[in-house]
């Protein structure tokens, strides 16, 4: 079948803009189903896959309808179905959402599935039905088939390095997929609009009934995205975050992070520690050396600031620096959670691992580890170079507490402690004697230090907690784990189980 080409410059903006579109929706599909199951590395691997199978089988579509039929009539549908998907992608993460909640392997690829291979199958179709229509010159078919290929490959990047840096950090989620759905509608209209005039002969398959049935469809999608449940009280670039009141406690306030329990302050008493974990860590913050004396303490991790106020307020003259990813995080804070930084409690917003290599050496009484993409430690956090790091900027006798979260077999709080424990000659582990015994998944904290711990001081510290935990004076919990690098550390894996 021989089709009229489209003009060149015509040619490369669909193939750049489809492409690119297909990118941004992967992108942001990471965002849309985070706060259902999680950021790790499975759900990474999910979206992305999903997504790659949509490409593929979406190329493989379009080049056969481009075989069979005339390509110009399918090329604003296409636009418009894709637009369609895009908008319905958010009422169906949102709600199924609900119901798919957690990080079984299933519902990781169903909710994937949802929220990006539908409108990524339908744009993927573009790319194969324009170039067959510029191939009206055998001679010329590696150029055209190279300069189209390589335009979709260009409108990819530029999609990825947009969305990463500028659209994510501007504007909500649904803001971002309700946007490029318009302009999928829009481009699609007016596409449809230019081949009806320049060819006024050809038989488009989207009638006008047909038009308005899709674009009912897709405000309805729209509208439902829009309306749709959220967790989140605010978007920030890392995380769907939520502020929640305890009804039981004047001031309480527990932060929500994707959905998932990060902290807990009272407004109205900072020596409050709700959660065991950082019960423990404030004990041992609390006897280091002379009791009341002020510290100078480093935070990997801020979350809802709860640590930093209770040592603010233990031991007035403390200076503390706080090292936070998530700038749109240390805002809510402030606005929610009584965050009040000064000269006593600074906060720098970045990595953890750039930011500690900014330290000085021998600078810090306590480093306290704190840092989570959802419920894992950053992989990069969690090797040898990073604990060689930390041990660079402890003075002598000061104390370093990792917060770990791990469940049976416990694969990874034995690697990381084993990791601790070959930079650190002085380690203990802090956990539920359940946790110890490979019954339940639970919080641990390693304690380590370059001089003797203060053992005996901080097991009776522990002790006098409401539900003292178990204190192992050692590192022979880590048994034979392998040791992460920098080179070696499958963080999620382990924690897979």
């Amino acid at each position: 079948m021989t089709s009229r080409a489209l003009p060149a410059g015509l040619a490369t903006t669909l193939v750049f803009a489809s492409s690119g579109a297909v990118l941004v929706l992967e992108i942001v599909a990471l965002r849309l189903v985070g706060p259902y199951v999680g950021v790790t590395l499975q759900v990474s691997s999910s979206v992305i896959g999903i997504a790659l199978a949509a490409i593929a089988y979406g190329t493989w579509v379009g080049g056969r309808l481009a075989d069979r039929y005339d390509p110009r009539p399918l090329l604003a549908p296409a636009l418009l179905l894709g637009a369609i998907f895009a908008a319905a992608t958010l009422p169906m993460v949102r709600y199924g959402g609900e119901w798919l909640r957690g990080g079984a392997a299933g519902a990781v690829l169903l909710l994937a599935a949802l929220a990006v291979f539908l409108p990524a199958f339908v744009l993927s179709t573009v790319t194969p039905m324009v170039v067959k229509l510029q191939l009206s010159d055998l001679e010329r078919t590696g150029s055209v088939v190279g300069r189209l290929s390589s335009m979709g490959t260009l409108g990819a990047i530029t999609a990825t390095l947009a969305t990463g840096f500028i659209f994510v950090a501007a504007m909500p989620t649904s803001l971002i997929i309700l946007t490029l759905a318009a302009l999928l509608a829009v481009g699609g209209g007016v596409l449809a609009w230019w081949l009806r005039r320049q060819d006024r002969s050809l038989d488009m398959p989207a009638k006008p009934r047909t038009r308005a049935v899709l674009a009912s469809i897709g405000l309805v999608g729209a509208g439902l995205g829009a309306a749709g449940p959220t967790p989140c009280d605010v978007e920030t670039a890392y995380h769907c975050a939520q502020v929640v009141t305890d009804p039981n406690v004047d001031g309480g306030r527990t932060l929500m992070l994707n959905s998932a329990r990060h902290s807990y302050v009272n407004l109205n008493d900072p020596q409050h520690l709700e959660f065991e974990y950082v019960q423990w860590i404030g004990a041992v913050a609390a006897l280091m050396g002379r009791p009341g004396a002020p510290i100078d303490a480093l935070h990997l991790g801020g979350g809802g600031f709860t640590l930093p106020a209770y040592l603010r307020d233990i031991r007035p003259g403390s200076r503390q620096r706080v090292i936070e990813l998530d700038g749109g995080l240390v805002d809510l804070d402030r606005q929610k959670l009584g965050l009040v930084t000064g000269p006593d409690l600074q906060v720098q917003v970045g990595d953890a691992r750039v930011g500690l290599t900014e330290q000085a050496t021998n600078s810090y009484d306590l480093v306290v580890g704190d840092a989570f993409g959802h419920l894992v430690v950053p992989w990069h956090l969690a090797t040898r170079e990073m604990a060689v790091d930390i041990a660079r900027v402890l003075r002598p006798g000061g104390i370093y507490a990792q917060n770990v979260i791990d469940y049976p077999p416990n694969r990874f709080i034995r690697a990381e402690l084993a990791t601790v424990a070959a930079v650190f000659p002085y380690v203990a582990l802090v956990a539920p004697q359940a946790a110890l015994a490979g019954e339940t998944g639970a919080n641990f904290v390693i304690l380590a230090s370059k001089s003797p711990l203060p053992l005996d001081v901080i097991e009776a510290g522990l002790s006098a907690l409401n539900a003292p935990p178990v204190l192992q004076r050692d590192a022979s919990f880590a048994g034979d784990a392998r040791v992460l690098t920098d080179d070696y550390a499958p963080v999620d894996q382990l924690l897979a189980g």
